[in-house]
């Protein structure tokens, strides 16, 4: 089968099938192992480094992630899995999409499998958009700049290219034990508070979710989501503590204190036996707040945090056209960038195959 022949994923007159012999399934719990190994395969493939963690499969395949995730497997005529792909509710209208394709695979056999697993994720974005009530909805993936054949499966799927992010870390160092000291006057950081049952007082986390999202409605490809399904979301992290959570608060003289600004970390394991790291998930600021340091105050107690934790770096991830130029404070704090990731968006409607 040649390009020119080859039907387009989201043709849904004539859906591409799998090549003979070739079955589909749902995905379960015990599906991990698999899962994780044909995860590392592409990884070492397209980078040369596996990155992927087996505890984010098995979270992504756990009951409590079922009501927000879909999975459907292709096997091969021996039953091995040979092809993963995943729909995502992340939030009104945005569905997350990933398709994993064994690299062992012939570039015919595998641009067939990658065509029809794309129209499994349009299937799967259709029905979550109807679920929540919309027309049309988002589905959001990635690439890495060297794989090209992804990007050629995208392009044929109906995505395009709409983003660059830059994924920046940096080594935490021994005199970073220190880094949250002294804290800018105007600015208080601290973590959410906790009940002595160690779970998190709500009035923080409602703060932290208000902060988030005012913060970054002027962002690019921000939708909405509820305070429910982000505490949801975070939880199911492996890597999610509820001690990552901190607050930035303003401390004007004569003012009441209040939450201008929100950080939200998580543990990320180590490799090779490596010390584990730590990724912020989230920093806001609110627009009102910016320029008084609260994100630089937020970024040290994360810093400082992970030294004393004895934690080998701290990563995150930026916009590479950051309307604040977020990515200048974190070159100013020692963040570099190790990695480019882009974004590929198709708008996919409940009613048609477009």
């Amino acid at each position: 089968m040649t390009d020119a022949t080859r039907p387009a994923p989201h043709d849904r007159a004539t859906p591409p099938p799998l090549p003979p012999g070739w079955t589909a399934r749902a995905a379960g719990p015990a599906d991990a192992p698999a899962l994780h190994a044909l995860l590392t395969a592409h990884e070492e493939a397209v980078t040369g480094t596996p990155s992927s963690h087996r505890s984010a499969v098995e979270a992504a395949l756990s009951p409590a992630a079922a009501p927000a995730q879909r999975h459907v497997l292709a096997l091969d005529e021996h039953g091995r899995v040979r092809a993963w792909a995943s729909a995502q509710d992340r939030a009104a209208g945005r569905v997350l999409a990933q398709v994993v394709v064994d690299p062992a695979l012939d570039a015919d056999t595998a641009d067939a499998v990658a065509a029809t697993a794309f129209t499994w994720v349009d299937d799967a974005a259709r029905a979550i958009a109807a679920e929540r009530g919309l027309a049309a909805t988002q589905a959001d993936t990635g690439a890495l700049p060297a794989d090209e054949q992804r990007q050629r499966w995208l392009a044929a799927a109906g995505y395009r290219h709409t983003r660059s992010w830059l994924q920046m870390t940096r080594p935490t160092r021994p005199e970073d034990v220190d880094a949250d000291s002294p804290p800018p006057a105007r600015v208080r950081v601290r973590r959410v508070r906790r009940a002595e049952d160690g779970m998190p007082d709500g009035a923080d986390l409602m703060a932290v979710h208000v902060v988030l999202e005012e913060s970054f409605t002027d962002h690019f490809n921000y939708h909405p989501e509820r305070f429910e399904e982000l505490v949801a979301r975070l939880r199911a992290d492996p890597g999610h503590r509820w001690d990552h959570w901190w607050l930035a608060e303003s401390v004007d003289p004569g003012q009441p204190s209040r939450p201008v600004g929100a950080l939200v970390a998580a543990v990320s394991p180590g490799r090779d036996g490596g010390p584990d790291g730590t990724y912020v998930a989230y920093l806001g600021v609110l627009r009102s707040a910016r320029g008084r340091g609260a994100a630089r105050a937020l970024l040290a107690a994360a810093v400082a945090d992970a030294a004393r934790r004895g934690r080998g770096h701290v990563a995150l991830e930026v916009d590479a056209d950051s309307p604040t130029g977020a990515d200048r404070l974190y070159e100013s704090l020692g963040f570099r960038t190790a990695a480019v990731t882009q974004s590929w968006h198709r708008d996919v409607r409940v009613d048609d195959g477009s």
